[in-house]
């Protein structure tokens, strides 16, 4: 999750217009739309296989300590350094010890890629080191919630304490799991509008391809992807497909109404989060939040609560793809290069329209609900996801091969699409394959993860 943005603008709201200006900020022509990709993973001390703590000689605090030697900047919080920043991107921290990167804005694929293997490699060595190593899985195979360390963020703690107020699996969520996103641009209103509703469709299918959490505690899940089904439950007012979205004139002022709705979960102020939990942003407009009585918000405080929503797709100034589990290095890659092709060419995202266009809210929300067990097994009008994938595939390769986006080798970003090619062509996703393996050859010996399961 990212800092606080809190300080930086202090300009009171005033009106609702402020706040739909921010987000018609983020348009950008053609020739600066940029790819972000943000992972994590999850950390482990080699010596008994269990959980990163904070402090001490294995830990997440000798791992941000080892990294600055590659140039990254600490970034502390009361005293604790909880985050490095270097060139545009950042390492940090989510609540259970998840070892975040979130890159720097780039051009093409390549790039990214080169991004993700360069940070792999000094994770690694320092890793290596300490006598740790980190899982690419989309949820903790074997660690119950209640022996996984909290990171000390303040705002940990608040949503800690939240979250088993308003659902079932919010912990879980925080705690145990574990994704990949990508971060694209848009030119104008309609063209947010237009990517927004195509990907926040095509999101299950995404879940699908990139499922890689079948394990708990141990054992089979009976799920794909247990970190997607966790979702379901963790907080419904942040969270989901909304559906409003595909509601005729949605736009960015639509988006700001929904956010505005969204319950608080903090304040921040002089270095403290000062704890909103539950309260009303709206009341914060007017002045009358009790947390800080007397006091308007700001723009700050407004990307802040932002940060704050959680759902399948979500607006900030640009669009966050948020429905796949992480996974091994070429999946990272992958990701960006999927939707990069669908929502980075005209006619590739006129295509995908296409595709999704009259599928009904009813339709989209059932897809959503089957995918975390069925994966690639589930439907929509007698099609399976296995199905769809190989359509959506073909789309994608289009959009990227008109792009052009070469390496030094002359290929183009097309070449990150082919560990999903061979998912869509053998009906196998990376939880099929350890499901398959858990069954099979690991005899149910789920330690198995932590030497074929890692960075």
């Amino acid at each position: 999750m990212a800092a606080p943005s809190s300080g930086k603008t202090t300009v009171p709201l005033r009106n609702k217009a402020q706040m739909i200006d921010y987000l018609a900020k983020g348009e950008k022509p053609i020739e600066d739309w940029r790819i972000g990709t943000e992972h994590e993973k999850i950390g482990f001390c080699n010596a008994k296989l269990l959980p990163l703590p904070y402090d001490g000689p294995c830990s997440i605090k000798a791992m941000l300590e080892g990294l600055q030697r590659f140039d990254w900047q600490p970034v502390e919080e009361k005293g604790k350094l909880i985050a490095l920043k270097r060139d545009g991107g950042s390492v940090s921290l989510e609540p259970g010890g998840q070892l975040e990167l979130s890159g720097a804005p780039l051009e093409h694929v390549h790039q990214t890629c080169a991004e993700v293997t360069r940070h792999l490699r000094e994770v690694k060595e320092v890793a290596d080191e300490i006598g740790a190593g980190f899982l690419s899985l989309g949820f903790r195979p074997d660690t119950k919630l209640e022996d996984v360390p909290i990171m000390p963020k303040g705002r940990y703690q608040i949503m800690r304490d939240y979250m088993q107020k308003v659902d079932t699996h919010g912990r879980e969520m925080m705690f145990r799991t574990c994704t990949v996103q990508t971060n694209l641009d848009f030119s104008s209103e309609s063209d947010m509008v237009k990517k927004f509703r195509v990907s926040l469709a095509l999101q299950p299918l995404a879940t699908a391809l990139f499922a890689n959490s079948p394990f708990k505690e141990g054992k089979l899940n009976g799920y794909k992807s247990y970190r997607s089904r966790v979702w379901l439950n963790t907080d419904k007012d942040r969270t989901g497909m909304l559906p409003f979205v595909f509601d005729e004139g949605f736009g960015y002022e639509q988006y700001v109404d929904y956010a505005l709705d969204v319950p608080m979960y903090f304040v921040y102020r002089n270095g403290e989060y000062l704890n909103a939990a539950g309260k009303s942003f709206r009341d914060f407009l007017d002045g009358t939040l009790d947390v800080v009585p007397g006091e308007v918000a700001t723009l700050s405080d407004f990307e802040d609560h932002l940060s704050t929503i959680f759902p399948e797709v979500r607006l900030k100034q640009f669009l966050e793809m948020r429905g796949a589990d992480t996974g091994p290095w070429d999946e990272l890659c992958a990701l960006p290069a999927f939707w990069v092709g669908l929502l980075y060419n005209n006619s590739a995202l006129d295509a995908a329209w296409d595709y999704v266009k009259d599928w009904t809210q009813q339709e989209r929300q059932q897809m959503r609900v089957d995918v975390p067990k069925q994966g690639f097994q589930t439907e929509i009008r007698g099609k399976t996801f296995q199905e769809m994938a190989k359509d959506i595939l073909e789309i994608s390769r289009a959009g990227l091969n008109a792009r052009a986006k070469m390496n030094s080798h002359g290929e183009n970003e097309t070449v990150f699409l082919q560990e999903l090619d061979r998912m869509a062509m053998t009906g196998q996703s990376n939880a099929d394959r350890l499901i398959d393996l858990f069954n099979g050859a690991w005899d149910g010996d789920i330690t198995r993860t932590y030497k074929e399961c890692i960075f």
